[in-house]
């Protein structure tokens, strides 16, 4: 059996032949949902409602006729492929439809085995088309695939989409990931993000490694046998074992003492470590993420952190831009943080003005997300009804600079921002697609693609 990706269009004014040849797909189970028109008139309309892969397409017909279809089918709809199946067996016409556009050209006569192996063939193509737009679209759009494992990272940012992609599609691999960023840009919630996607079964630890000397910090880690060291009365089981089956985050991995880092790399290498105290050694299956603030390429050239370790931790790497290079977060942002204020608080959000969100905007936050969260907390408390700039003591008295070189999503947040009344969402809808058309010279696909619509959908627009 082969899964058809989409529909089939029968295109017949034959209503017997059409029931015989929807009957003969069935039976066959090359389809999975097999659509049939009787009158051409209707085809159109039936490919802009339903999805439709694979069309077999009559040529003489009443109203319109199958050539003059063909031509329309392409035009409208450049990603359905299309079958010629009519009465007339002439080489002349089946040579026209083929440059034309049509995927083949089948006569009615022929045997049914050999229609469904024609056909066959047809839906392979068809479902390897749809499978390379779907990639293609998914890769333009950025978006992720599984949105839900990052619900808790709040942005709009093009570069965060791109991260989460990427994380997508290395997350299967048993290679720690390392993700690097300024504090405050939120590691730990792209950590947590991580071992959303896995669903793993196991628990998410996450261990500070800067907060723990090297004695404690293999204590943590690995645990220690009954009677390792004074005061050691009974067993206690380490975070990697904690893991088993999970994550284990440890962040700031750059404070890692080097004899920590060599027992760490043995971990990683044989997927076993030795507790303190233990002659045996321990197997488990945890998969480790590790972040860090500082530099560690350069910190193994300088020596304090180990190359090999260096070299394990840096297969995957993922680094989090700061919030300054992601302006179009800081209004969402502002937003969650102000609702989650005023659920402590009491209360109705405050206002925002608009030169009080624009100062916010340019501020270079060296805390980045933590500070934005600290500064909006500290101003809801406040208790007023209207935020100030004077609520913003980091703000006042200091030249901010104009928002330069920043994305699409953001110059276009600014620009809305500037406006007293917005333009209804039919008009905006409206202006895009007419600047689409006129950066592709009027090319009703290429602006398509642009806008990230369909042929059909942006001369709905057109005509609208």
């Amino acid at each position: 059996m082969i899964d058809s990706p989409c529909g089939i269009l029968l295109v017949d004014d034959e209503p017997a032949w059409l029931r015989s040849l929807e009957r003969l797909l069935r039976r066959s189970s090359l389809a999975g949902t097999v659509i049939t028109c009787s009158d051409s008139r209707e085809a159109l309309g039936i490919l802009d409602k339903e999805n439709i892969g694979l069309v077999l397409l009559d040529l003489t017909m009443p109203y319109v006729s199958g050539e003059q279809l063909l031509g329309d089918i392409r035009a409208a709809h450049p990603d359905v492929l299309v079958i010629i199946l009519t009465g007339m067996n002439t080489a002349d016409k089946a040579m026209q439809c083929l440059k034309a556009g049509a995927f083949d050209y089948f006569v009615k006569t022929w045997g049914e085995e050999r229609l469904l192996t024609g056909i066959s063939h047809a839906i392979r193509v068809a479902s390897l088309e749809k499978s390379r737009a779907e990639t293609s679209r998914s890769i333009l759009s950025q978006r992720p695939l599984h949105p839900e494992a990052f619900r808790d990272i709040i942005t709009a940012n093009n570069e965060m989409f791109t991260i989460f992609r990427y994380m997508e599609s290395i997350l299967p691999s048993r290679y720690p990931l390392l993700i690097t960023g300024e504090s405050g840009v939120g590691k730990e919630l792209v950590a947590r993000a991580a071992h959303a996607l896995t669903r793993a079964r196991g628990n998410f630890v996450s261990v500070n490694m800067a907060s723990l000397d090297g004695a404690m910090l293999e204590d943590t880690l690995f645990g220690h046998v009954k009677g390792a060291y004074t005061n050691a009365s009974a067993a206690r089981a380490g975070l990697v074992e904690q893991a088993q089956g999970g994550k284990l985050f440890l962040d700031e991995i750059g404070e890692m003492p080097p004899h920590s880092q060599a027992r760490l790399l043995r971990f990683l290498q044989e997927g076993e470590y030795y507790p303190i105290g233990a002659d045996r050694p321990k197997k488990v299956a945890s998969h480790i993420v590790v972040a860090t603030n500082r530099d560690i390429k350069a910190q193994q050239h300088e020596g304090s952190f180990r190359k090999d370790l260096y070299f394990r931790l840096s297969t995957h790497h993922v680094h989090i831009p700061p919030l300054r290079e992601r302006h179009e977060d800081i209004p969402l942002l502002i937003h969650a943080f102000m609702n989650e204020a005023t659920k402590d608080f009491g209360g109705p959000p405050p206002r925002l003005p608009k030169d009080v969100l624009l100062a916010l905007m340019k501020y270079p936050y060296p805390g980045n997300v933590r500070e934005l969260k600290s500064m909006i907390i500290h101003a809801v408390s406040l208790g007023r009804a209207e935020l100030q700039l004077a609520d913003f003591p980091m703000l006042t008295g200091k030249d901010l600079p104009e928002l330069t070189d920043i994305s699409p999503e953001s110059y276009l947040l600014k620009t809305f921002l500037g406006m007293d009344k917005f333009p209804p969402l039919h008009a905006v809808r409206q202006i895009m697609t007419t600047a689409a058309l006129i950066k592709c010279d009027g090319n009703q696909t290429a602006a398509a693609k642009l806008l990230g619509i369909s042929q059909p959908a942006i001369s709905k627009r057109i005509n609208s």
